[in-house]
């Protein structure tokens, strides 16, 4: 199976960013992938702390951009993450979707972990705008079942382990991981979920400078169960190509059973 990544710099000019997404889904297309990833936020980057003007119920305008991509060019499409809007609710839902090639929504799943830390002398709350999900999710692709994730997700290994239980072969994460967390922990904690899961990863990023206070790492990746990179974009946007043989997903984890070796203690023996 051919997988690509559509990889972003995305702007708070919806028009333009869905112009440029529907320009690289179609260069991807074209060049044989099966399998199209996209990045979080495709459709707007907003500036940190400001509203989300293209935030839309289940099925807006986005969705319906989603569904005719995957339609029109006959491609599986991870469609990055949006803004859901919840009803009764101020915040948000970070939430990502798959399509088939028919264009029928196959899976959603919004964001669980929110991003809230302190970073000196300023702080960054994803909980004071975004409402976190509770679901984990994946989709069933004719490839294989597909994990979903977002962004922050990356750094919870417990998140990517039940899919994996669930018949997950692929692990999406849609992410824009922030230039200076990406330079430190992107590549080596994205190559870790794929060998401890023995999965392949599909992590599309943003990339660039989006606004004046807001910038993204790049680096899109798609690495093998082995760990391996496969393909990796840079810091500017790209599209990127692998081929994904599930008969060496096979392999790997019939010569290392790790996940049907996995064992865990009772709280009893445990101590």
């Amino acid at each position: 199976m051919r997988a690509a990544i559509v990889q972003l710099s995305s702007s708070d000019d919806l028009a333009r960013n869905l112009d440029q997404t529907r320009a690289g889904v179609m260069e991807a297309a074209t060049a044989g992938a099966e399998l199209i990833a996209l990045p979080e936020n495709f459709a707007f980057m907003r500036r940190e702390g400001s509203p989300f003007p293209c935030a839309q119920g289940p099925g807006g305008e986005l969705v319906v951009f989603l569904s005719e991509l995957a339609a029109e060019f006959g491609i599986w499409l991870l469609g990055g993450s949006f803004p859901e809007k919840i009803e009764g609710d101020s915040r948000v839902y970070n939430t990502s979707l798959v399509f088939a090639p028919d264009g029928q929504e196959i899976a959603r799943y919004r964001k669980i972990h929110l991003f809230d830390v302190d970073l000196g002398s300023s702080s960054l709350r994803e909980s004071k705008h975004f409402a976190p999900g509770s679901d984990v999710v994946v989709a069933e692709t004719a490839f294989g079942g597909v994990g979903l994730s977002v962004c922050y997700d990356l750094r919870f290994p417990e998140l990517y382990r039940l899919q994996a239980e669930r018949g997950a072969r692929f692990l999406a994460v849609p992410s824009a991981f922030m230039p200076q967390t990406g330079r430190a922990h992107w590549e080596v904690l994205l190559r870790a979920r794929a060998i401890e899961n023995q999965s392949f990863v599909i992590a599309a990023a943003q990339c660039g400078d989006h606004s004046p206070d807001r910038s993204s790492y790049g680096h899109s990746l798609i690495i093998d169960p082995w760990g391996r990179i496969l393909a990796q974009g840079k810091d500017e946007p790209a599209i990127i190509h692998a081929e994904c043989d599930v008969a060496e997903l096979q392999r790997i984890r019939r010569e290392i059973p790790a996940l049907d070796n996995r064992r865990l203690g009772s709280p009893e023996t445990a101590r």
